[in-house]
């Protein structure tokens, strides 16, 4: 899988548009923090559907995808990469909530749990499909790997994520999830350990103008255990890579492959329900 990138001036140009308008919308989203946090509902993922009275979708309906955001984002930063993925058969897209501020990303990835449980009952029993951008893909990540998730979750695609850590985080001011950022942190450590038997396949699209990821190599997912495949964008930075088209065109084709592979789960068995109790007890 080849994806076309940009060159490193239209790159570069690209990368500062992007981070213009993210600080146009700054103070809007401290705003939104803070009033969540006031009444109590930071932290939680919104539920993809009410579970009160819900009729499951028709057998017919596609693979539910759930799209995680990254560290201080919020909703809107993955809806062009929603509106990009509308009408390849995939679907409903679900965008998920949790805090930004949180200490920890295992906390987090237990949130996402229970999103995907929640769309598993929701969607017939059907698997579903996580995308997860910066931080927002080592919690799908951490989900899959260390807590059992693997056996809802045939399909993870990362964008623009630290799977290695990142040089910036120790440059970033001591806060506790900003210190799992950093290369050889405990969360790292855990999940570069062994995962023999875990079943998802994941796909990591990484930008070699990344100035969060750095070294850009850190993108990328090296593990034996893994069945990982990763993808280079050339020219394309951290905040670009989520709306680069090609990069959407090829998220689209691998969500139509996992359509038409089936969207049956895997069966749960002792040993992927022991990774879960393991990693509890861990905590």
């Amino acid at each position: 899988m080849s994806v076309p990138g940009l060159s490193p001036v239209r790159g570069v140009g690209a990368e500062v548009g992007r981070a213009v308008v993210r600080l146009a919308r700054l103070p809007l989203d401290i705003a939104v923090e803070g009033v969540g946090q006031l009444t109590g509902r930071l932290g939680h993922a919104r539920p993809a559907r009410p579970t009160d009275g819900y009729e499951p979708l028709p057998t017919e309906a596609g693979i539910p995808v759930l799209l995680v955001h990254g560290l201080a984002d919020r909703e809107w930063v993955v809806s062009s990469l929603q509106r990009g993925l509308n009408g390849c058969g995939a679907g409903p897209f679900v965008p998920v909530s949790y805090n930004g501020l949180s200490a920890d990303i295992r906390k987090a990835a237990r949130v996402l749990g229970d999103q995907v449980e929640a769309a598993h009952a929701h969607t017939v029993g059907q698997a579903v499909v996580l995308i997860g951008y910066s931080l927002g893909g080592l919690i799908a990540r951490y989900y899959v790997q260390r807590l059992g998730g693997d056996a809802y979750v045939p399909l993870v695609v990362t964008l623009a994520t630290p799977h290695g850590g990142s040089a910036t985080a120790l440059l970033a001011p001591p806060h506790p999830l900003l210190r799992q950022l950093r290369p050889g942190s405990e969360v790292l450590t855990e999940l570069a350990g062994p995962a023999a038997g875990c079943r998802t396949q994941f796909v990591a699209f990484y930008g070699d103008l990344d100035e969060f990821v750095v070294p850009a190599v850190r993108g990328r997912i090296d593990h034996p255990d893994l069945k990982a495949r990763n993808v280079l964008v050339p020219g394309v930075g951290h905040l670009t890579l989520p709306v680069h088209q090609p990069v959407i065109d090829q998220v689209r084709s691998l969500l139509i492959a996992a359509g038409e592979a089936g969207s049956a789960v895997f069966p749960r068995t002792r040993d992927s329900g022991s990774k879960t109790e393991d990693a509890e007890r861990s905590r």
